[in-house]
């Protein structure tokens, strides 16, 4: 007998959704980077200026905090894609290893 594919099995995850922690430690990871971008932006446009520029150098550090913050997501979002897509293929081979199972 066929089970039915809309219920999800006990030995399969419902979702493959990466876990809670790892969506946190991914989002603070962005915000960390965003923030070193910023700083370093910041902090060389600073020095770089002889006249006292702060508009410049906020201009400057505010793209890179954006440029550093998107690199960041996106190896984020790739992290967490590939380690979902492990956690799947690993219970799908978990559940053709069942006694019984097809």
């Amino acid at each position: 007998m066929a089970s039915d594919p809309a219920v999800p099995s006990a030995n399969i995850p419902a979702s493959a959704a990466p876990p809670l922690l790892a969506r946190v430690l991914a989002v603070l990871a962005i915000l960390i980077g965003g923030l070193c971008g910023g700083l370093i932006g910041f902090a060389v446009t600073d020095i770089s200026c002889t006249d006292g520029c702060t508009g410049a150098a906020s201009a400057v550090g505010l793209a890179s905090a954006i440029g550093c913050a998107v690199g960041v997501a996106i190896v984020a979002v790739l992290a967490l894609r590939a380690m979902a897509e492990w956690r799947a293929k690993e219970a799908m081979e978990r559940a053709h290893r069942l006694p019984g199972a097809e």
